[in-house]
Protein backbone atom coordinates (compact mmCIF):
# COMPACT_ATOMS: atom_id res chain seq x y z
CA UNK A 1 0.00 0.00 0.00
CA UNK A 2 2.60 2.24 0.73
CA UNK A 3 4.42 1.66 -2.42
CA UNK A 4 1.63 2.67 -4.45
CA UNK A 5 1.44 6.39 -2.14
CA UNK A 6 4.44 6.44 -3.12
CA UNK A 7 4.27 6.13 -6.59
CA UNK A 8 0.97 8.35 -6.96
CA UNK A 9 2.80 11.23 -5.28
CA UNK A 10 5.88 10.98 -7.40
CA UNK A 11 3.48 11.29 -10.52
CA UNK A 12 1.68 14.29 -8.96
CA UNK A 13 5.21 16.43 -8.04
CA UNK A 14 4.28 16.28 -4.63
CA UNK A 15 7.29 14.50 -2.85
CA UNK A 16 10.88 14.99 -4.14
CA UNK A 17 13.56 12.94 -4.01
CA UNK A 18 16.80 13.05 -1.85
CA UNK A 19 18.82 13.50 -5.13
CA UNK A 20 16.80 16.58 -6.37
CA UNK A 21 18.91 19.53 -6.28
CA UNK A 22 16.33 22.45 -7.96
CA UNK A 23 13.35 21.44 -5.03
CA UNK A 24 16.60 22.02 -2.75
CA UNK A 25 18.26 25.42 -4.20
CA UNK A 26 17.67 28.66 -3.00
CA UNK A 27 15.40 31.23 -4.79
CA UNK A 28 16.74 33.12 -8.00
CA UNK A 29 18.20 35.86 -7.48
CA UNK A 30 15.96 39.64 -8.13
CA UNK A 31 16.28 41.21 -11.21
CA UNK A 32 18.18 44.39 -11.81
CA UNK A 33 16.10 47.14 -13.01
CA UNK A 34 17.94 49.91 -15.92
CA UNK A 35 17.42 53.40 -14.68
CA UNK A 36 18.73 56.73 -15.76
CA UNK A 37 20.75 58.48 -13.32
CA UNK A 38 22.05 61.89 -12.26
CA UNK A 39 24.31 63.11 -9.48
CA UNK A 40 23.13 66.35 -6.83
CA UNK A 41 25.50 68.93 -7.89
CA UNK A 42 26.19 71.95 -6.37
CA UNK A 43 25.86 75.16 -8.36
CA UNK A 44 25.63 79.05 -7.99
CA UNK A 45 21.71 80.66 -7.43
CA UNK A 46 21.02 84.29 -7.78
CA UNK A 47 17.96 85.28 -5.92
CA UNK A 48 15.35 87.04 -8.12
CA UNK A 49 11.70 88.47 -7.95
CA UNK A 50 9.82 88.20 -10.63
CA UNK A 51 8.42 91.19 -12.74
CA UNK A 52 5.92 90.86 -15.63
CA UNK A 53 7.48 92.42 -18.79
CA UNK A 54 6.63 92.64 -22.48
CA UNK A 55 8.63 92.21 -25.44
CA UNK A 56 8.82 95.50 -27.72
CA UNK A 57 10.18 97.00 -31.20
CA UNK A 58 12.99 99.54 -31.36
CA UNK A 59 11.88 100.67 -34.50
CA UNK A 60 7.96 100.71 -35.49
CA UNK A 61 5.16 102.90 -36.81
CA UNK A 62 3.25 104.59 -39.66
CA UNK A 63 4.87 105.01 -42.68
CA UNK A 64 2.92 108.14 -43.86
CA UNK A 65 2.26 110.30 -47.52
CA UNK A 66 4.47 112.72 -47.82
CA UNK A 67 2.54 114.77 -50.61
CA UNK A 68 -0.95 115.10 -51.56
CA UNK A 69 -2.01 112.90 -53.68
CA UNK A 70 -4.17 109.78 -55.51
CA UNK A 71 -2.34 106.35 -54.53
CA UNK A 72 -2.28 104.57 -57.68
CA UNK A 73 -0.68 101.33 -56.51
CA UNK A 74 0.06 100.04 -53.35
CA UNK A 75 2.83 96.74 -53.43
CA UNK A 76 2.58 95.57 -50.54
CA UNK A 77 0.34 93.00 -48.33
CA UNK A 78 -0.01 92.54 -44.38
CA UNK A 79 3.03 90.13 -43.34
CA UNK A 80 5.05 91.17 -46.16
CA UNK A 81 8.42 91.12 -44.93
CA UNK A 82 10.59 94.14 -46.69
CA UNK A 83 13.92 95.70 -47.18
CA UNK A 84 15.31 99.17 -46.72
CA UNK A 85 14.86 101.56 -49.47
CA UNK A 86 11.88 98.56 -50.74
CA UNK A 87 8.99 100.03 -52.89
CA UNK A 88 5.72 100.23 -50.24
CA UNK A 89 3.24 102.32 -52.21
CA UNK A 90 3.15 104.75 -55.66
CA UNK A 91 1.57 107.66 -55.62
CA UNK A 92 -0.11 109.35 -59.07
CA UNK A 93 2.92 111.62 -60.06
CA UNK A 94 1.57 113.32 -63.38
CA UNK A 95 0.79 116.54 -61.69
CA UNK A 96 4.13 116.42 -59.59
CA UNK A 97 6.29 115.32 -62.89
CA UNK A 98 4.85 118.62 -64.70
CA UNK A 99 5.11 121.07 -61.30
CA UNK A 100 8.67 119.86 -61.65
CA UNK A 101 8.69 121.01 -65.28
CA UNK A 102 7.47 124.00 -64.45
CA UNK A 103 10.32 124.58 -61.81
CA UNK A 104 12.79 124.10 -64.26
CA UNK A 105 11.42 126.42 -66.71
CA UNK A 106 11.46 128.97 -64.52
CA UNK A 107 15.11 128.41 -63.47
CA UNK A 108 15.81 128.70 -67.07
CA UNK A 109 14.35 132.11 -67.33
CA UNK A 110 15.97 133.54 -64.08
CA UNK A 111 19.74 132.19 -65.30
CA UNK A 112 18.46 133.98 -68.70
CA UNK A 113 17.04 137.46 -66.63
CA UNK A 114 21.10 137.17 -64.72
CA UNK A 115 22.52 137.36 -67.96
CA UNK A 116 20.82 140.04 -68.83
CA UNK A 117 21.22 141.95 -66.05
CA UNK A 118 24.84 141.21 -65.98
CA UNK A 119 25.32 143.01 -69.82
CA UNK A 120 23.37 146.12 -68.32
CA UNK A 121 25.91 146.40 -65.43
CA UNK A 122 28.21 146.52 -67.90
CA UNK A 123 26.93 148.40 -70.45
CA UNK A 124 26.82 150.95 -67.36
CA UNK A 125 29.95 150.72 -65.80
CA UNK A 126 31.30 150.87 -69.80
CA UNK A 127 29.63 154.34 -70.12
CA UNK A 128 30.31 155.65 -66.75
CA UNK A 129 34.16 154.86 -67.65
CA UNK A 130 34.03 157.18 -70.81
CA UNK A 131 32.79 159.89 -69.16
CA UNK A 132 35.26 159.63 -66.98
CA UNK A 133 37.84 159.32 -69.08
CA UNK A 134 36.58 163.21 -69.78
CA UNK A 135 37.45 164.06 -66.74
CA UNK A 136 39.26 167.80 -67.11
CA UNK A 137 38.36 168.83 -70.42
CA UNK A 138 35.58 170.94 -71.96
CA UNK A 139 33.69 167.92 -73.13
CA UNK A 140 33.48 166.88 -69.23
CA UNK A 141 29.71 167.74 -67.50
CA UNK A 142 29.14 166.11 -64.15
CA UNK A 143 25.39 165.86 -64.19
CA UNK A 144 25.99 163.48 -66.83
CA UNK A 145 28.57 161.63 -64.74
CA UNK A 146 26.39 161.13 -61.72
CA UNK A 147 23.75 160.16 -64.11
CA UNK A 148 25.85 157.02 -65.12
CA UNK A 149 27.05 156.20 -61.44
CA UNK A 150 23.33 155.81 -60.55
CA UNK A 151 22.84 154.09 -63.57
CA UNK A 152 25.29 151.51 -62.36
CA UNK A 153 23.88 151.36 -58.76
CA UNK A 154 20.70 150.65 -60.49
CA UNK A 155 21.78 147.67 -62.67
CA UNK A 156 24.27 146.79 -59.59
CA UNK A 157 20.51 145.85 -57.54
CA UNK A 158 18.87 144.56 -60.70
CA UNK A 159 21.49 142.23 -60.86
CA UNK A 160 21.28 140.78 -57.38
CA UNK A 161 17.96 140.69 -57.54
CA UNK A 162 18.20 138.38 -60.41
CA UNK A 163 20.80 136.27 -58.89
CA UNK A 164 18.11 135.97 -55.69
CA UNK A 165 15.48 135.04 -58.39
CA UNK A 166 17.80 132.62 -59.68
CA UNK A 167 18.30 131.33 -56.04
CA UNK A 168 14.27 130.79 -55.27
CA UNK A 169 13.53 128.84 -58.86
CA UNK A 170 16.62 126.68 -58.39
CA UNK A 171 14.71 126.02 -54.80
CA UNK A 172 11.59 125.70 -55.88
CA UNK A 173 13.03 122.92 -58.49
CA UNK A 174 14.68 121.20 -55.88
CA UNK A 175 11.21 121.13 -53.80
CA UNK A 176 9.19 120.15 -56.66
CA UNK A 177 12.14 117.29 -57.25
CA UNK A 178 11.70 115.72 -53.61
CA UNK A 179 7.77 115.96 -54.21
CA UNK A 180 7.95 113.92 -57.25
CA UNK A 181 10.59 111.31 -55.59
CA UNK A 182 8.34 110.91 -52.66
CA UNK A 183 5.60 109.87 -54.75
CA UNK A 184 7.43 106.76 -54.29
CA UNK A 185 6.72 105.62 -50.53
CA UNK A 186 10.15 103.10 -49.60
CA UNK A 187 10.42 101.11 -46.42
CA UNK A 188 12.70 103.52 -44.12
CA UNK A 189 13.99 99.81 -42.72
CA UNK A 190 13.52 96.26 -42.41
CA UNK A 191 10.47 95.29 -40.88
CA UNK A 192 7.61 93.29 -41.60
CA UNK A 193 4.10 95.13 -42.93
CA UNK A 194 1.46 94.67 -40.29
CA UNK A 195 -1.19 97.07 -41.22
CA UNK A 196 -2.07 98.30 -44.71
CA UNK A 197 -3.79 101.66 -44.28
CA UNK A 198 -4.47 102.65 -47.91
CA UNK A 199 -5.48 100.94 -51.03
CA UNK A 200 -5.40 101.94 -54.92
CA UNK A 201 -7.24 104.92 -56.07
CA UNK A 202 -7.79 105.92 -52.59
CA UNK A 203 -6.69 109.93 -51.89
CA UNK A 204 -3.10 110.36 -49.18
CA UNK A 205 -2.93 113.86 -48.36
CA UNK A 206 0.29 114.67 -46.65
CA UNK A 207 0.52 112.42 -43.25
CA UNK A 208 -1.80 110.03 -44.08
CA UNK A 209 -0.70 106.68 -42.83
CA UNK A 210 -0.02 104.51 -45.54
CA UNK A 211 1.37 101.10 -43.81
CA UNK A 212 2.38 100.07 -40.65
CA UNK A 213 5.70 98.99 -40.51
CA UNK A 214 7.53 97.22 -37.59
CA UNK A 215 10.98 95.83 -37.86
CA UNK A 216 11.11 92.33 -35.83
CA UNK A 217 15.18 92.24 -36.32
CA UNK A 218 15.21 95.05 -33.07
CA UNK A 219 12.89 93.85 -30.54
CA UNK A 220 13.69 94.01 -26.75
CA UNK A 221 12.14 93.23 -23.46
CA UNK A 222 10.39 96.53 -21.42
CA UNK A 223 9.38 95.97 -17.75
CA UNK A 224 8.36 98.55 -15.09
CA UNK A 225 10.60 97.43 -11.76
CA UNK A 226 10.19 98.58 -8.94
CA UNK A 227 12.02 101.85 -7.81
CA UNK A 228 13.89 100.31 -4.88
CA UNK A 229 14.92 97.50 -7.01
CA UNK A 230 16.99 99.09 -9.61
CA UNK A 231 20.47 99.24 -7.59
CA UNK A 232 20.57 95.64 -8.88
CA UNK A 233 20.34 96.36 -12.32
CA UNK A 234 22.79 98.86 -13.79
CA UNK A 235 23.27 98.64 -17.31
CA UNK A 236 25.27 95.93 -18.73
CA UNK A 237 23.74 93.66 -15.94
CA UNK A 238 22.74 90.10 -17.39
CA UNK A 239 18.78 89.03 -17.04
CA UNK A 240 17.13 86.14 -17.89
CA UNK A 241 13.79 86.60 -19.28
CA UNK A 242 11.11 83.67 -19.67
CA UNK A 243 8.45 83.69 -22.67
CA UNK A 244 4.70 82.11 -22.44
CA UNK A 245 5.89 78.73 -24.62
CA UNK A 246 8.53 78.06 -21.45
CA UNK A 247 11.16 79.28 -23.38
CA UNK A 248 14.14 81.82 -21.73
CA UNK A 249 16.07 84.72 -23.55
CA UNK A 250 18.87 85.65 -22.41
CA UNK A 251 19.55 89.64 -22.50
CA UNK A 252 21.64 92.68 -20.83
CA UNK A 253 20.41 95.89 -19.30
CA UNK A 254 20.35 98.76 -21.78
CA UNK A 255 18.66 101.69 -20.74
CA UNK A 256 16.61 102.53 -17.10
CA UNK A 257 14.12 105.28 -18.26
CA UNK A 258 14.90 108.25 -15.86
CA UNK A 259 10.53 108.44 -15.25
CA UNK A 260 8.79 106.82 -12.30
CA UNK A 261 5.64 106.08 -12.09
CA UNK A 262 4.12 107.94 -8.66
CA UNK A 263 0.77 105.19 -8.60
CA UNK A 264 2.98 102.51 -8.56
CA UNK A 265 6.90 103.33 -7.90
CA UNK A 266 8.25 101.69 -10.77
CA UNK A 267 10.52 102.80 -13.46
CA UNK A 268 10.71 101.65 -17.37
CA UNK A 269 13.65 99.44 -17.84
CA UNK A 270 15.34 98.41 -21.33
CA UNK A 271 16.88 95.29 -21.91
CA UNK A 272 18.27 94.46 -25.10
CA UNK A 273 18.40 90.61 -26.34
CA UNK A 274 21.54 88.33 -26.64
CA UNK A 275 22.07 88.30 -30.51
CA UNK A 276 21.07 85.19 -32.26
CA UNK A 277 17.63 84.59 -30.38
CA UNK A 278 15.35 86.05 -32.46
CA UNK A 279 12.92 83.40 -34.30
CA UNK A 280 9.04 83.32 -35.35
CA UNK A 281 8.51 82.51 -32.11
CA UNK A 282 8.86 86.14 -31.03
CA UNK A 283 7.05 88.84 -31.31
CA UNK A 284 5.74 92.92 -30.23
CA UNK A 285 3.65 92.88 -27.04
CA UNK A 286 4.09 89.32 -26.22
CA UNK A 287 4.49 88.64 -22.14
CA UNK A 288 7.37 87.89 -20.19
CA UNK A 289 8.59 87.03 -16.76
CA UNK A 290 11.81 89.12 -16.14
CA UNK A 291 13.81 87.55 -13.53
CA UNK A 292 15.73 90.47 -11.67
CA UNK A 293 18.12 89.43 -9.07
CA UNK A 294 17.62 91.23 -5.54
CA UNK A 295 20.30 89.71 -3.50
CA UNK A 296 23.96 88.25 -4.15
CA UNK A 297 25.14 84.41 -5.36
CA UNK A 298 24.74 81.61 -3.20
CA UNK A 299 26.01 78.23 -3.62
CA UNK A 300 23.09 75.72 -3.58
CA UNK A 301 22.67 71.96 -3.84
CA UNK A 302 20.74 70.70 -6.85
CA UNK A 303 18.61 67.74 -7.92
CA UNK A 304 16.68 67.41 -11.31
CA UNK A 305 13.56 67.66 -11.57
CA UNK A 306 13.15 63.90 -13.20
CA UNK A 307 14.33 62.67 -9.75
CA UNK A 308 11.20 63.90 -8.19
CA UNK A 309 8.49 61.40 -7.02
CA UNK A 310 5.51 63.14 -5.23
CA UNK A 311 3.51 61.27 -2.23
CA UNK A 312 0.84 63.05 -1.59
CA UNK A 313 1.95 65.89 -0.04
CA UNK A 314 5.12 64.53 0.62
CA UNK A 315 8.43 65.11 -1.89
CA UNK A 316 11.25 62.27 -2.75
CA UNK A 317 13.64 60.98 -4.58
CA UNK A 318 14.80 57.00 -5.49
CA UNK A 319 19.19 57.22 -4.46
CA UNK A 320 20.87 54.20 -5.42
CA UNK A 321 23.11 53.10 -2.75
CA UNK A 322 24.99 49.64 -3.17
CA UNK A 323 23.26 48.68 -6.37
CA UNK A 324 19.76 49.32 -4.80
CA UNK A 325 17.22 52.36 -4.81
CA UNK A 326 16.41 53.72 -1.40
CA UNK A 327 13.65 56.25 -1.19
CA UNK A 328 14.62 58.86 0.65
CA UNK A 329 12.15 62.16 1.53
CA UNK A 330 13.28 65.51 1.23
CA UNK A 331 12.80 69.12 1.29
CA UNK A 332 13.01 71.29 -2.14
CA UNK A 333 13.16 75.44 -2.31
CA UNK A 334 13.44 77.76 -5.64
CA UNK A 335 13.40 76.19 -9.29
CA UNK A 336 16.70 76.82 -10.97
CA UNK A 337 15.63 75.80 -14.41
CA UNK A 338 15.52 72.17 -15.16
CA UNK A 339 16.23 71.42 -11.41
CA UNK A 340 15.35 72.27 -7.71
CA UNK A 341 17.13 73.39 -4.85
CA UNK A 342 17.79 70.90 -2.53
CA UNK A 343 17.26 72.06 1.17
CA UNK A 344 17.21 68.39 3.25
CA UNK A 345 18.10 65.15 2.04
CA UNK A 346 20.69 64.64 0.07
CA UNK A 347 24.07 65.56 0.09
CA UNK A 348 26.64 66.45 -2.51
CA UNK A 349 27.16 63.61 -5.10
CA UNK A 350 24.45 61.47 -4.33
CA UNK A 351 23.56 59.71 -7.36
CA UNK A 352 19.58 59.60 -7.87
CA UNK A 353 17.53 58.03 -9.95
CA UNK A 354 15.73 60.04 -12.84
CA UNK A 355 14.16 58.05 -15.57
CA UNK A 356 12.61 54.71 -14.62
CA UNK A 357 11.56 55.49 -11.07
CA UNK A 358 7.62 55.25 -11.81
CA UNK A 359 7.21 52.00 -9.80
CA UNK A 360 10.32 51.75 -8.12
CA UNK A 361 10.16 49.94 -5.28
CA UNK A 362 12.61 51.20 -2.25
CA UNK A 363 15.42 48.20 -1.73
CA UNK A 364 15.14 47.13 -5.36
CA UNK A 365 18.24 46.45 -7.08
CA UNK A 366 19.20 48.61 -9.92
CA UNK A 367 21.61 48.89 -12.84
CA UNK A 368 22.52 52.59 -13.53
CA UNK A 369 22.79 54.32 -16.37
CA UNK A 370 24.04 58.01 -16.64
Amino acid sequence: MLAYVSVALLSLGLLALPGDVSAQSAPAQERRLMVGVDAVREEPMNQTIDVLGRLVAREAGVVAARVAERVATVEVEVGDRVAEGEVLARLSDDRLAGDRQLQAAAVEAARAAVVRDRANLAKARQTLDRLEQLRGSTAYRKDRAEDAERDVEIARATLARADADLVAATAQLDLAGIALSDATIRAPYDGVVTIKHLTAGAYARVGDPVVTLLNDSEIEVEADVPADRLAAVPPGTPIEAEVQNGGHLLSTVRAIVPEENPRTRTRAVRFALVQGQMDYTIAANQSVIVHIPIGGTRAVLTVSKDAIVRNGDRDAVFVVVDGKAVNKTVQLGESLGSRYEVLQGLALGDVVVVRGNEGLRSGQPVQPQS
